[in-house]
């Protein structure tokens, strides 16, 4: 599958950080794929954090991501911290 603008929006923002949320049908294994999130690359900043929740039709899996670089409109998403629930 792929990013799908529509189930991402703004949770807080503070001084030059934004935290994002984001939901989808995609499996983790999806969004971690590098270049998910390049959609976001001309308004997210290195240090962004994304609040997601993967796979939500089927077993809900949530996962942060920090957003590690951004280079020619390339975005690393970083999953620091993945559980299975």
């Amino acid at each position: 599958m792929s990013f799908k603008n529509q189930n991402f929006s703004v949770l807080a923002y503070a001084n030059g950080f934004t935290l994002w949320n984001y939901n989808t049908e995609d499996a983790l294994a999806d969004v971690k794929t590098a270049g998910y999130f390049n959609e976001i690359a001309s308004f997210a900043r290195v240090g962004d954090m994304i609040l997601t929740v993967a796979n939500k039709e089927n077993a809900v899996v949530p996962a942060i991501f920090i957003i590690s670089a951004i280079n020619s409109g390339v975005v690393a998403a970083t999953d620091f911290t993945s559980a299975q629930v």
